[in-house]
């Protein structure tokens, strides 16, 4: 199988397995699933340990308001007796103002943040140094993790209106946010190697040939971005052990320098003449007077 190595710019994503006579059309397909699947994990990650500390999110008109402005405009939140956690609340004001406090009590905060930390896992970055190619199969299963450990905290469920819930029901509204700028559409998707773009409607192996072990670093671009930045010819690390090698090197030569010295030439031991003059007499000859 070819093992490509997804990137989003310089930084690492997920490695993706394929077939050499896979068509574009698909692979691409595939790896975009994958890339917003992940987004979508992190998107709701981010937002469990919110819930499990202050409870569900308030609707929208009550959000960002103080107690007294709630009374003033008579504003009641209808889901908050309905959505309750199982075995209780525990009240922890949500100081922004914008969950009601009804917070999940210690156990049932555990399983939440448990879960979230092996969903994490199952899609993370690291998962490219341990050589793991992640699936659309394992996108879904943390997804499912995520939304048992809710339904299991909330029998409920979660108000409409909990971006939480709205994840799971791909009602997500991201306009206007830092993370719509990170996901690509399928249609915007496009994968680049060696700089040049991997065409729809072409094969893998009319760019890399028939070799099924090869191992490629492909990176996800959103059209009309124009083509990535080329990759480094060293990493970081090389570079790195590069300049720990040239540091070491200067070093021993500074070394060298020091010892490089001729002042040894005018010691007694050094002198060719020693013997001729210890002969002659012309030795521990001082000059002076007597």
């Amino acid at each position: 199988m070819v093992q490509l190595h997804v990137k989003r710019g310089d930084e690492s994503q997920f490695l993706f397995s394929t077939a050499v006579d896979a068509p574009l059309e698909s692979v691409v397909r595939q790896i975009a699933a994958i890339y917003n699947g992940r987004l979508k994990v992190d998107r709701i990650c981010s937002e469990i340990p919110e819930l499990a500390d202050h409870g569900i999110t308030l609707p929208p008109n009550m959000q960002g308001l103080t107690e007294e402005q709630i009374v003033e405009l008579k504003l009641k939140d209808e889901w908050e007796e309905k959505c309750l956690p199982s075995g209780g609340p525990v009240f922890k004001k949500d100081e922004i103002g914008r969950r009601n406090g009804q917070a999940p009590n210690d156990k049932m905060k555990e399983v939440l943040m448990r879960t979230m930390e092996d969903a994490k896992a199952l899609v993370s970055k690291k998962q490219v140094q341990a050589n793991v190619c992640v699936t659309m199969e394992m996108v879904k299963e943390a997804l499912d993790r995520l939304r048992g450990a809710v339904m299991i905290v909330y029998p409920m469920g979660l108000p409409p209106h909990d971006p939480i819930r709205m994840e799971f029901e791909d009602r997500e509204d991201l306009s206007g946010t830092q993370a719509s700028l990170q996901v690509i559409t399928e249609e915007e998707c496009q994968l680049w190697w060696a700089a040049k773009e991997m065409q729809r409607g072409k094969k893998m192996q009319d760019y890399i040939g028939r070799n099924e072990k090869t191992k490629l670093v492909v990176k996800i671009q959103k059209k009309g971005q124009g083509a990535p930045a080329r990759e480094p010819l060293v990493s970081d690390e090389q570079q790195k052990q590069m300049m720990m090698h040239y540091y070491k090197r200067q070093e021993e030569l500074k070394k060298l320098e020091e010892a490089d010295d001729d002042s040894y030439l005018d010691s007694e031991w050094s002198d060719r003449q020693a013997l001729r003059k210890q002969f002659q007499g012309l030795t521990n000859i001082k000059w002076g007077p007597r």
